[in-house]
């Protein structure tokens, strides 16, 4: 009995049964759209959080100083002092954030102002819409000016054009002299809800002493490891050896530990997802034993009219085959669709891996195999006689 032969003589088994086979292929289509559809999302999860991190830049080092105090907080200035110290930073910028409404005549909104300098607009990606930026001149002369975000432009000022025009923060005025180009979210919430204003201004209107936070954009990745160990030398000479005190955070740290974190999580979907199949496998050998049972008299007639062993056992193996290869692709087709569903219902990315799908697919024709071995192995077996007599 050839190959061919064998796979037309499974379908017509399968077929005669079709209930009862598509019960039996139920544990290999779960399985496999558990695995697909599970590992799509985690992927797209973590391609979306991943683009994130990296539009913040793979150069990008941030210092954040921690502690209370005037002994814990680090002057705009001497963090700007960095970077004639230390080689290789292309762009410094000292921060001070807090959260505060904004007005312009009735219209307030709850913003994030950002005091800082002229450098925060390349090392954070921020382009302008119109106007300009901060300028060294602005924190020099503690000049009372602000670029907004273009979501706070809308919501203060509608359609009209903002520039020239005077916002409140806390009672004191400051003069909009530029508008930001939309940059949409990220991990930190919305980039386009704020109000950036000089860093020395921001001292003077929130009562604050010392930046607490410092962008850092390195020229070239090369050098990273070299102006964190700069930045650490420096910041622990400000702080007296008080490594306690500041915080250097490297994006490309980051990105590597995502990375590792998304591959244990993929592997970790995809083996509870593949529990399944194993169960599915069982499945297949139940009803396969069963098989070998009812037409325990079949193989006793085949074997009488000359049909060898290695016939017996590749008819049931491939019919064990087919069983299990259907559901793969049964399975592939609903994994697909529950990734698309899933994606649109919770309004998340999806990524599809051909290999994850490859690996699915081969894994439950592997199944079918293992599991189809030994009852194609007891129907192989059978003698002649005693088949003959089986009632």
């Amino acid at each position: 009995m050839n190959f061919l032969q064998a796979i037309k003589m499974a379908l017509k088994s399968i077929l005669s049964n079709k209930l009862r086979s598509l019960l039996t292929m139920l544990g290999i289509i779960i399985g496999v759209t558990a695995v697909i559809a599970l590992v799509a999302l985690g992927q797209g999860a973590t391609k979306s959080v991943t683009e994130q991190v990296q539009s913040l830049g793979t150069n990008l080092l941030t210092v954040n100083i921690v502690g209370r105090g005037s002994t814990n907080a680090l002057k705009a200035t001497d963090a700007a002092a960095m970077t004639d110290k230390v080689e290789g930073i292309k762009y410094l910028a000292p921060t001070t954030t807090s959260s505060t409404s904004v007005k312009y005549g009735t219209n307030s909104v709850d913003v994030s102002v950002i005091g800082t300098n002229a450098d925060y607009a390349p090392v954070r990606e921020y382009e302008v819409a119109s106007g300009r930026f901060l300028a060294q001149i602005d924190l020099d002369v503690y000049q009372k000016v602000a670029v907004i975000g273009s979501t706070t432009a809308t919501d203060l000022f509608g359609f009209a054009d903002p520039l020239g025009e005077y916002i409140l923060i806390q009672g004191t005025r400051y003069k909009v002299v530029g508008v930001l180009a939309s940059k949409g979210s990220s991990t930190t919430g919305s980039n386009d809800e704020v109000v950036m204003i000089p860093e020395t201004s921001a001292e003077r209107l929130f009562k604050t002493k010392g930046v607490r936070t410092i962008y850092v954009q390195v020229e070239t990745t090369e050098q990273i490891d070299a102006v964190v160990a700069g930045l650490e030398k420096e910041l622990a000479s400000h702080f007296r050896g008080n490594t306690n005190s500041y915080r250097v955070f490297n994006q490309s740290d980051a990105l590597d530990t995502l990375s590792s974190v998304s591959d244990t999580l993929t592997l970790a979907l995809a083996g509870i997802a593949g529990i399944s199949l194993l169960v599915g496998g069982i499945g297949i050998m139940n009803i396969m034993l069963v098989s070998v049972t009812e037409r325990t008299r079949e193989i006793g007639i085949r074997k009488a009219i000359g049909a060898k062993r290695r016939d017996i056992l590749m008819q049931f193996l491939i019919e064990s085959m087919v069983l299990s290869g259907l559901g793969g692709l049964l399975g592939i087709a609903i994994g697909v669709g529950a990734a698309q569903g899933a994606s649109k219902a919770l309004d998340m990315e999806i990524v599809y891996s051909i290999d994850v799908i490859v690996i699915a697919f081969a894994f439950s024709v592997a199944i079918g195999v293992l599991f189809g071995m030994f009852p194609a192995n007891k129907a192989a077996k059978l003698k002649p006689i005693e088949a003959l007599r089986f009632e």
